[in-house]
């Protein structure tokens, strides 16, 4: 009850504003009380795979942006899903909302699960990179560098905890070649690369079992 009321707060607060040092220790903190108190980070995977086997149908699945007032608006968010028995719900930011809000993956994941420990969510949280994007001005400029800023974006937000990643490279389809197979070439070569790469860099003890009351995947 008092890390809940109070200390959890203050961890919030340090993981965005505190100095270096007090910022890691915080989100180490973070990072390590929502593994114990059983709201850690997780895979959406296997839930979607499991409806795509009949095991649950007439669900949506909310997938919320929280640009600003991360912990807060993720508060607001848990709780409202609990008053409404919601079964699941994706906390996501995507890569030009990281720059123009100045919030990396580490950041905004220690607000994300910092709300699921103060409101007492009991499950898995599905934290996403939203439209991972290449820039297609970049692109122009220097294909491989770009799509090596996609790469290191992937591996920091792994590393934070982002277990959903959402690849977007449509914005290199060239509506000026002849056809749809050379327009969409590019798009379709480089969103197979950075899948694999994701497939290759992925932990491989993050994804969780579906729940008794639809059975295990």
């Amino acid at each position: 009850a008092g890390l809940r009321r109070d200390l959890i707060d203050n961890l919030a607060y340090t993981a965005v504003f505190g100095a270096d040092e007090p910022r890691q220790v915080a989100r180490w903190l973070i990072w390590e009380t929502a593994q114990e108190l059983g709201c850690p980070p997780a895979s959406i995977h296997d839930f979607y795979i499991a409806g795509g086997r009949g095991m649950w149908n007439n669900q949506t699945t909310p997938a919320i942006n929280v640009p600003a007032l991360t912990y807060d608006t993720a508060c607001t968010i848990f709780r409202s899903a609990q008053k409404l028995d919601v079964g699941q719900v994706i906390f996501e930011i995507a890569r030009s909302e990281m720059g123009y809000t100045n919030q990396r993956p580490e950041e905004y994941a220690s607000s994300v699960l910092a709300a699921a420990i103060k409101c007492g969510h009991q499950g898995p949280v599905f934290i996403q990179g939203d439209h991972f994007q290449i820039n297609a001005k970049g692109y122009q400029a220097d294909g491989e560098k770009e799509v090596q800023g996609v790469r290191d974006l992937i591996d920091e937000a792994i590393a934070a905890g982002f277990y959903n990643i959402d690849v977007d490279t449509s914005t290199i389809v060239d509506l000026s070649l002849g056809g749809e197979d050379a327009q969409q070439a590019d798009n379709a070569l480089r969103s197979a690369q950075l899948t694999a790469y994701i497939r290759e860099n992925e932990p491989k003890d993050i994804t969780v079992s579906v729940g008794a009351e639809i059975g295990e995947v």
